[in-house]
Parts: structure tokens; C-alpha cells; sequence
């Protein structure tokens, strides 16, 4: 996705185009949930996974969503062909 992002920024970019990308992190609802209140996600890699967060805490789809407005935004004017991790920190 992030080679496609930067591929379709710098074509389309002459036109005006915008394009990003954002990479979700664990989050409390979706999937995770699913599998957490499955018990597939058991009580210790739960608490795996949330040590490897830096910010030692989910995200849930609203974090994701105020990415993605904020690069649709034109507070993003100048931002194109990137990957908004949005994680806790996971990634860094």
C-alpha cells in the first residue's frame, strides 16, 4: 500500500491529487475485538501486545477516522505519498 501511495502521489500529483496512506494499529473494536472477546487473543498476548505499545493502550476506529479526515483536510495540503502510522507508537 505505502509503494502504491508514493507511486500514485507522484503521478498525480501535477494534477492536484493527494494521495496517503494510514497503517491502524491494535484497536478495541473490528477485528481485535472479535478476537478478543473470542478468547483467540488470550489474557497474556493481550498483555504482550500492549507492552509493545509505547502508549500502552488501543486505539479504536475513531482514531483511525480523525487520521484520515486530517489527511483529506487541508490542514494536509503539503502532504502526499505518505504512510500515517496510527498505533501508539508501535511502529517507531
Amino acid at each position: 500500500m505505502e509503494a502504491l501511495a508514493r507511486a500514485f502521489a507522484v503521478e498525480e500529483g501535477r494534477y492536484g491529487v493527494r494521495v496517503n496512506c494510514v497503517g491502524p494499529g491494535m484497536l478495541t473494536d473490528g477485528m481485535s475485538a472479535e478476537l478478543m472477546s473470542s478468547g483467540q487473543l488470550d489474557q497474556r498476548a493481550f498483555e504482550v501486545t500492549l507492552r509493545n505499545i509505547p502508549l500502552r493502550m488501543f486505539g479504536d476506529s475513531t482514531d483511525i477516522a480523525e487520521a484520515v479526515c486530517f489527511l483529506a483536510s487541508n490542514r494536509a495540503r503539503f502532504i502526499t505519498g505518505q504512510k500515517l502510522d496510527v498505533d501508539g507508537g508501535y511502529a517507531a
